[in-house]
């Protein structure tokens, strides 16, 4: 006999599917709001939505490995993302991405020691006529010079 123990990320899921139904449409709506809470989504709570929607845990993974925005390792509070498309790249993103890099410490793909930054590359952000444009969470910055960039991180909560 299987004995399930439920812990609070558990039961928070468990909310996540009250609230949004049991059917697979609901799957990307609880994996935000995870992610939001969490800034990833665990392994654990991979295995929890599955067995919760009643769906392969590998459709899980698949969805979360998909969307470039979600993410299955730990992330910092404050996701950068700087648009990597030829219009940025023309109005100057390499600047922009040296400047970051240099001020936070990091390459693109890795997050700081203190889980305060992920800095990383993200396509089209529909800004192409403001670029370089780099996207700090849920706010878009547009035209961007290298300082201006890192000003805004020291903004930054």
């Amino acid at each position: 006999m299987l004995v399930y123990e439920k812990n609070a990320l558990s039961e928070e899921i468990e909310l996540l599917v009250e609230k949004y139904g049991v059917d697979r449409s609901s799957l990307l709506q609880i994996l935000q709001d995870v992610q939001r809470k969490h800034n990833h989504i665990s392994d654990f709570a991979q295995q929890e939505i599955a067995r919760l929607l009643s769906i392969h845990p590998v459709e899980v993974n698949s969805v979360i490995s998909f969307y470039s925005f979600l993410h299955s390792q730990p992330q910092g509070r404050n996701s950068i993302k700087l648009c990597q498309t030829i219009s940025c790249d023309m109005a100057g993103k390499q600047k922009i991405e040296d400047a970051l890099t240099r001020e936070l410490g990091i390459s693109f793909g890795e997050t700081t020691k203190d889980k305060k930054y992920t800095l990383e590359h993200t396509n089209c952000m529909g800004m192409c006529d403001q670029g370089p444009a780099m996207l700090i969470n849920d706010k878009v910055f547009t035209r961007l010079d290298p300082e201006k960039a890192v000003n805004i991180l020291k903004e930054v909560e």
